[in-house]
């Protein structure tokens, strides 16, 4: 039996058998095309996310440097508007005439008749004179 096994099988050569031939190997061309379009799309999307993770990490960002921007013009408004508001006070206050003769007298040691002005330093905390 072993010599009947070792016997080569001829290969029919019909229409039917050239047509299977030939519609294998179309159909592993089409398979191997078939590849390399998946495996292009699978790059051109690869790069295409690629960009958009990068642009969207960028814009966040940025979008948090606006945000600090922003919140150190608010705080810088805030303290604007009190100094505003400081200023119009003291503008108030310059209207009034006993102010005006105060802040000469303390400026610029001028006096009312009767007057003596002594200068004396100001002393610091640690009990030094300036």
């Amino acid at each position: 039996m072993s010599g009947l096994n070792k016997r080569k099988v001829t290969a029919l050569k019909n229409a039917f058998v050239f047509s299977q031939a030939r519609k294998e190997l179309f159909m592993a061309r089409h398979k191997q095309k078939l590849y390399r379009r998946l495996s292009a799309f699978c790059i051109v999307a690869l790069l295409v996310s690629i960009g958009l993770m990068s642009t969207v990490f960028s814009k966040t960002a940025q979008l948090e440097k606006q945000k600090l921007a922003k919140e150190e013009a608010e705080s810088a408004l805030v303290e604007l508007k009190q100094q505003q508001k400081q200023y119009e006070e003291e503008l108030e206050r310059l209207d009034d005439d006993e102010y005006i003769a105060e802040l000469a007298r303390k400026n610029y040691f001028l006096s009312d008749e009767g007057e003596i002005i002594f200068n004396i330093p100001e002393s610091d905390e640690g009990g030094k004179v300036k």
